[in-house]
């Protein structure tokens, strides 16, 4: 058959127009990925309801992203099928719901270090992290996160972190990856939470819209040009940069 005699489609007979908006079709697939790939279990799944209860605010990663997160820790450890990460920094615990998840991914022996400022924040994980049972694998350090991560830097031996996770205060992102760079060792991750939007933002707002969204945007430029790492943006959740470095 000729591209000239290919059946035409027949308007009436065409599929209605979706008319649901961008955020009602992307709610619904969220919820497929989380119903076939995430199901939490009961700690998990009830964990953000006590921190609501508690005054903690609903803006924890999604159970895709949890899930996701897991793997990812669990691939840090080597990219060959490694059995997961030794060491792991978070950049923000809120109430632990993601520190959980990539707790399951860490070696055994392994071990996270989550930065928190809020102490109420902390004190609520902390607990969940006992439910959990993992609190001997988990260190919270209380404070600014810039702060902890320039002493971090200091003291502890370059190229010793398997996977940095970055979900704290978007306009410090491109100063956060200054630091953790030389932290994190060759094949390690770093993986970073709304890279493209957030309740009050999106990244195709346009540059001057939000001081969050500027940071961001920089941020994704800074890491995507940087030859010492191999970069993607991944659209679940808000968006999920994981960025592998480079070498031997």
């Amino acid at each position: 058959m000729s591209p000239t005699s290919r059946t035409k489609p027949d308007p009436d007979h065409a599929p209605p127009a979706d008319t649901r908006s961008f955020a009602e079709q992307w709610s619904g697939i969220s919820k497929y990925l989380a119903d076939v790939f995430a199901k939490p279990d009961p700690q998990l799944a009830t964990l953000m309801s006590r921190a609501i209860a508690e005054g903690i605010p609903d803006i924890a990663v999604s159970p895709e992203t949890g899930r996701f997160l897991s793997l990812l820790a669990r691939m840090a450890g080597g990219l060959g099928g490694g059995g997961g990460a030794r060491m792991i920094v978070e950049v923000g615990t809120l109430a632990g719901y993601s520190t959980i998840w990539l707790s399951r991914g860490l070696a055994p022996g392994g071990r996270i270090v989550t930065l928190e400022l809020n102490p109420k924040h902390a004190d609520f994980a902390q607990r969940e992290f006992a439910r959990a049972g993992i609190a001997a694998r988990v260190q919270i350090r209380r404070g600014p996160a810039l702060e902890s991560l320039t002493t971090m830097a200091r003291t502890m031996p370059p190229a010793s972190v398997d996977m940095v996770f970055l979900d704290c205060v978007k306009t410090e992102y491109p100063e956060y990856f200054r630091i953790v760079r030389p932290m994190i060792r060759a094949g390690g991750l770093l993986v970073a939470d709304n890279i493209l939007s957030s309740g009050t933002w999106r990244i195709d707002d346009g540059p001057g819209t939000s001081p969050d969204r500027d940071a961001v945007d920089e941020f994704n430029h800074l890491v995507a040009a940087d030859p010492a790492f191999e970069s993607i943006g991944v659209p679940i959740g808000n968006g999920i940069l994981v960025a592998r470095r480079l070498g031997a």
